[in-house]
């Protein structure tokens, strides 16, 4: 065989070594433009400007690597003749698969479409902590990423939840980053009938004011009274979640010692 022979069996899209050397072309150079692609996203979340957020990068990160695939799928099955052919005989069946591809991707298309959605809107942005609705209940947790199909935060006590994205752009979100990202901690005591009101209150203040992750006490009003017992609600600010989530903890344990060792009564 010549080496023009070899050249124009090469080059034939119709025959096996035709489209094996279409198929190295055409998938090379999609991948070549994905590892491209993915580089120039990199450089830009580095150098994220308040036009171009980071949850919007990422997210554009992961279409654009799907849509150079999907084009490198198409372009390679008009070129070569026998995939043509193979289009052709099915199109009388096109309306039938299309109406099952549909139904069966209904809720994917939707996620995309959602995570578009969330993507130009920008309700929250990557590292934001909102609450959320989920079967476990309310959650509460970083958003640590958007992708194509489902948002993903990180709970205070690190787990994973994973919202899909039609969930998360049509429930309620409550955005706790927005504007100011302290936390109010709360902590309800019930002291007994018998006890010193004002001497309880004083101890839980002293202890919230002790605190190192306490920023600000608002106050340990009387919010209810059960069966002669008084219940306060001692209220704290701290920087954050995970913080007023940590003081909260220490000061009901620092509350039943100190109440215990001055023969406090808690109901």
């Amino acid at each position: 065989m010549s080496f023009e022979e070899l050249i124009e069996r090469l080059l034939n899209p119709e025959n096996l070594i035709g489209a094996l050397t279409y198929a190295a072309v055409t998938f090379g150079l999609a991948a070549l433009l994905v590892r491209v692609f993915q580089r120039i996203m990199r450089r830009l979340l580095e150098r994220e400007t308040r036009l171009v957020n980071r949850t919007t990068l990422q997210f554009v990160s992961q279409l654009g690597q799907v849509a150079i695939v999907v084009f490198a799928v198409v372009l390679y099955a008009n070129l070569i003749p026998s995939l043509r052919a193979i289009g052709t005989a099915l199109v009388t069946s096109v309306s039938i698969a299309s109406l099952v591809v549909g139904l069966a991707a209904q809720n994917t298309l939707g996620n995309l479409i959602a995570g578009i959605a969330l993507a130009l809107y920008r309700p929250f942005e990557i590292g934001d902590l909102v609450q959320v609705n989920a079967p476990s209940g309310l959650e509460i947790g970083h958003i640590e990423s958007l992708t194509l199909g489902y948002t993903v935060l990180r709970t205070w006590d690190n787990r994973r939840v994973i919202v899909p994205n039609s969930v998360m752009n049509s429930q309620i979100t409550i955005n706790l980053s927005a504007h100011d990202p302290r936390k109010l901690a709360v902590i309800t005591f019930q002291v007994g009938a018998g006890a010193d009101l004002d001497q309880a209150r004083s101890m839980a203040l002293q202890a919230a004011q002790a605190h190192p992750l306490s920023e600000q006490v608002v106050g340990c009003p009387v919010i209810n009274l059960s069966a002669g017992n008084a219940v306060l609600s001692l209220r704290v600010w701290c920087a954050h979640f995970e913080a007023a989530k940590k003081l909260e903890f220490d000061l009901y344990e620092a509350i039943k010692k100190q109440f215990h060792s001055a023969g406090i009564p808690l109901a």
